[in-house]
C-alpha cells in the first residue's frame, strides 16, 4: 500500500505525495521504492498510487515512465559528441539550447503528440526558413534514440507535414566580385599604412581560403622559396563560444596553393613589419607557431575581425555588398574566367565533394551570361 502525506513547497503551498514498494530489482534483487509528488490533492495522490500498484501486479512499474525529453537528449548529445568535431556538436548544443528544447524540453518524452511537433516545425519555418529542417531533424534524432532505449514506442515527427521553402525565382544579389570590382576594393587599403589588412584580403581574394583557414594560418605554413602555402587547420568556434584550433574537416581541405608573385611579396612584407610592431608591444615572433594574423595580445583574431573591416570599407565607400566568404567566391570566379577546369577549382577550393563546387560554376557562369547578354545588348543596340 501507498503511504500518502501532505508537505510544505518552497512557497508555503500544501501539497501531497506517496511512496510505495515497486518490486524488485531484476539486477540487484534489492526492493525497489518509487516516490511520487506535486498533486494538488489527496484525491489525485490516492488515484496515481492507484494506477500505479495496478501497473505492479501486471508485471512492474516502468522505470523511465516519465523521462523528459531534455533528458533523453542529454544521453543522446553525450553519444553523438563521440561522432562529430567539437565546432559541430557545439553548435548543435546552441541550436538545442536556443530552438528545441523551449517548446520541447519540460515535458515527458511519451506525451508529446504529433499536434506539438508539427506546431513546433511551423513555428521554425517562419522563424528561420534556412534552418528549421535542421531544428527538426535533429529533434527527429532524439525521438528515435528514445525509441532504440525503449522510453517511447513511436517518433511523433515521422507523422509531421514538414513545410516546403518555396523556390526564390528572383534576382538574388551574387556573392562575389568581378575582376574591376576586386581592384576597386583593394585601392580603398593602404598598404603603407594597413598593411596587415590588405594582406589579409589579399590572401582570401588570392588563395581563396576559408575565413577560418586564413586566421589559422602560421609563418611555418609559408613557404618563401616555392611560393606555396599549406592549409592543415581551421579557426573556428568550440563550447561556449571559445575559438579552438581544429583540423580541416575532409581530406581534401588539406592542401599546399601557389601563390602568385605579389601576394607573396605582401606576405614578406608583413613579416617584417610584424615583427617590428609586435617587438615593440613584447612579443617576439620569431618563435615557431607564430600566427601571421594576430591580436594585439599576440592570440588568434576574432572570428568577427574580417567581417567589421570589410563592412566599414564596403560602407565607406558604397561598394557592392558581399561576405567574407564571397571572396572565395569571387577566387572561384576569376579561375573559371582564366579557363581553370572544374577539377582544378575544386582541389584549390579544397571541396571534398565536386558538386559543392558545381554550385559555385552554377552561379559565376549565370551572372556571367547577364553580363553577356548587356553587353550584346549594347554592342547591337536596335
Amino acid at each position: 500500500m501507498a503511504s500518502i502525506r501532505s508537505y510544505l513547497t518552497k512557497s508555503g503551498e500544501k501539497r501531497y505525495m506517496f511512496q510505495m514498494y515497486g518490486g524488485t530489482n531484476p539486477q540487484t534483487g534489492k526492493p525497489k521504492k518509487t516516490t511520487r509528488r506535486g498533486f494538488k490533492t489527496q484525491k489525485e495522490a490516492t488515484l496515481e498510487a492507484s494506477r500505479l500498484e495496478l501497473e505492479i501486479s501486471k508485471g512492474g512499474i516502468p522505470q523511465q515512465d516519465n523521462i523528459l525529453f531534455e533528458q533523453v537528449y542529454k544521453e543522446w548529445y553525450q553519444a553523438y559528441i563521440n561522432t562529430v568535431r567539437e565546432s559541430t556538436y557545439a553548435r548543435t548544443s546552441q541550436m538545442f539550447t536556443n530552438h528545441i528544447l523551449p517548446y520541447f524540453g519540460n515535458k515527458r518524452i511519451r506525451t508529446i503528440t504529433i499536434a506539438q511537433c508539427q506546431k513546433a516545425v511551423n513555428d521554425w519555418f517562419k522563424l528561420a526558413p534556412n534552418n528549421y529542417k535542421k531544428w527538426f531533424n535533429y529533434t527527429s534524432n532524439v525521438f528515435d534514440y528514445a525509441i532504440k532505449h525503449e522510453y517511447i514506442e513511436k517518433n511523433p515527427t515521422n507523422l509531421v507535414n514538414v513545410p516546403k521553402k518555396q523556390v526564390d525565382f528572383g534576382d538574388k544579389p551574387a556573392n562575389f566580385w568581378d575582376k574591376d570590382q576586386l581592384q576597386q576594393f583593394f585601392t580603398y587599403i593602404d598598404p603603407h599604412k594597413e598593411l596587415e589588412k590588405f594582406t589579409l584580403f589579399r590572401v582570401l581574394a588570392f588563395a581563396g581560403l576559408r575565413r577560418g583557414e586564413c586566421l589559422a594560418l602560421t609563418w611555418d605554413d609559408v613557404n618563401f622559396s616555392d611560393s606555396t602555402i599549406r592549409i592543415n587547420k581551421t579557426l573556428t568556434q568550440g563550447m561556449r563560444g571559445v575559438q579552438i584550433v581544429q583540423a580541416p574537416k575532409t581530406r581534401k581541405g588539406r592542401r599546399t596553393l601557389t601563390l602568385d608573385p605579389q601576394t607573396m611579396h605582401y606576405l614578406k612584407a608583413w613579416r617584417v613589419e610584424q615583427r617590428k610592431y609586435y617587438l615593440m608591444l613584447g612579443f617576439n615572433t620569431m618563435n615557431k607557431g607564430q600566427l601571421i594574423f594576430a591580436n594585439t595580445k599576440n592570440k588568434f583574431k576574432s572570428l568577427n575581425t574580417p567581417a567589421k573591416w570589410l563592412k566599414k570599407i564596403i560602407k565607406d565607400h558604397g561598394l557592392k555588398k558581399i561576405t567574407v566568404h564571397g571572396f572565395r567566391h569571387t577566387h572561384a570566379s576569376a579561375l573559371f574566367a582564366a579557363g581553370a577546369s572544374i577539377k582544378e577549382v575544386q582541389e584549390r577550393l579544397g571541396h571534398e565533394d565536386i558538386q559543392t563546387t558545381m554550385d559555385v560554376y552554377t552561379h559565376v557562369t549565370n551572372q556571367q551570361n547577364e553580363e553577356a547578354v548587356q553587353k550584346l545588348e549594347a554592342y547591337l543596340n536596335f
